[in-house]
C-alpha cells in the first residue's frame, strides 16, 4: 500500500472539516475489482489502528462492471454494511452510494434502459461473475431472456442492496456523491441524475459549492485534491490502483493499492 499526504490547491473561505472524533475513508470506483477491494480494506483496517476516532467508510459508487469480480464486491459490501465494523472495530460504519453503473443495471432490469447499452458499459463482465454469459442470448426476445436470467442469477439480497443505495451523504463540511453536483444549484436541490452522471460542468467549475465535494466517476491517474472537490476515482479496473481519501479534522491524505 502507498500512503500520500496532499494539500488542496486553491483557496477557500475556511478549510473544510470533519467533525471532531470522526475519521472518514472515502473509497473510489471499484468496478468489479474484488481483489483490490480486499487489499484496500486491509490497509484501511491497519490505518484505523492509529486512531481512537469513530471510523466511517463511504463508498462512492460504481461497484460493478468491467472487472471480473462484481458479485464478490457486492457480497463484501453487504457484509460490511451489516456488520457495521471494520475488522473488529464496532465504532465503524459503512455507507454505500449509488453509481451510474448500478443505476443502469437497475434500469435495464426494470425495462427502462437498453440492455446493449449496459453490456457495453461492462455489464457482460458483471453477468459473467454471476454465472451468466450474455453471448448465450440472441435473437427475438433477447432482452426479456436476459432480464429473466439476470433476475434468477443475481441474489435477491444483492438487488435489494443496489435498489436502496442513496445518491449522496454529508459529513461535516463534506458532501459525498458518485459523479458530482450541478454548480449553482443548492446541495439539497441536486437531481439524482446529476449526482450519478454529471461530468464536465462540475469538473470544470472552480466555484465554492458550499461544501467540499468528494466524488468519483471521472478517472484520473492520481487522487485529485482541489479546494472545492476531491476526485477519488483512479481507474482501478485498468490501473490496478483502488484509492481512498482519509479525512480527519481539516486534513486529507490518500491510501491506495
Amino acid at each position: 500500500m502507498f500512503f500520500s499526504r496532499f494539500r488542496a490547491a486553491g483557496t477557500r473561505r475556511a478549510p473544510a472539516r470533519i467533525p471532531e472524533g470522526v475519521r472518514v475513508y472515502a473509497i473510489g470506483d471499484i468496478h468489479g475489482r474484488h481483489d483490490l477491494l480486499l487489499a484496500l480494506l486491509a490497509a484501511i483496517a491497519a490505518d484505523t489502528a492509529t486512531s481512537t476516532n469513530a471510523c466511517r467508510l463511504v463508498f462512492l459508487g460504481d461497484y460493478i462492471d468491467r472487472g471480473d469480480g462484481s458479485a464478490g464486491v457486492i457480497a463484501r459490501l453487504l457484509s460490511g454494511v451489516a456488520e457495521g465494523d471494520a475488522d473488529g472495530r464496532t465504532d465503524a460504519s459503512w455507507t454505500c452510494l449509488m453509481g451510474n453503473h448500478e443505476a443502469t443495471l437497475l434500469a435495464a432490469l426494470a425495462g427502462e434502459a437498453d440492455w446493449e447499452t449496459w453490456l457495453r458499459m461492462g455489464g457482460a463482465e458483471t453477468l459473467f461473475s454471476y454465472g451468466l454469459s450474455a453471448r448465450s442470448f440472441a435473437g427475438p426476445g433477447r432482452d426479456e431472456q436476459l432480464r429473466e436470467a439476470a433476475l434468477a442469477a443475481i441474489p435477491a439480497a444483492h438487488l435489494d442492496f443496489l435498489r436502496q443505495l442513496p445518491a449522496s451523504t454529508e459529513i461535516g463540511d463534506y458532501y459525498f456523491c458518485h459523479a458530482g453536483i450541478r454548480p449553482g444549484v443548492p446541495l439539497d436541490q441536486q437531481s439524482r441524475d446529476d449526482l450519478i452522471w454529471i461530468r464536465d460542468p462540475f469538473i470544470r467549475s472552480a466555484r465554492d459549492h458550499g461544501k467540499r465535494i468528494v466524488h468519483g466517476h471521472t478517472p484520473v491517474m492520481e487522487v485529485e485534491l482541489h479546494a472545492n472537490r476531491i476526485n477519488v476515482d483512479t481507474g482501478a479496473y485498468l490501473t490496478h490502483r483502488l484509492s481512498c481519501v482519509v479525512l480527519e479534522g481539516d486534513q486529507a491524505r490518500v491510501i491506495h493499492t
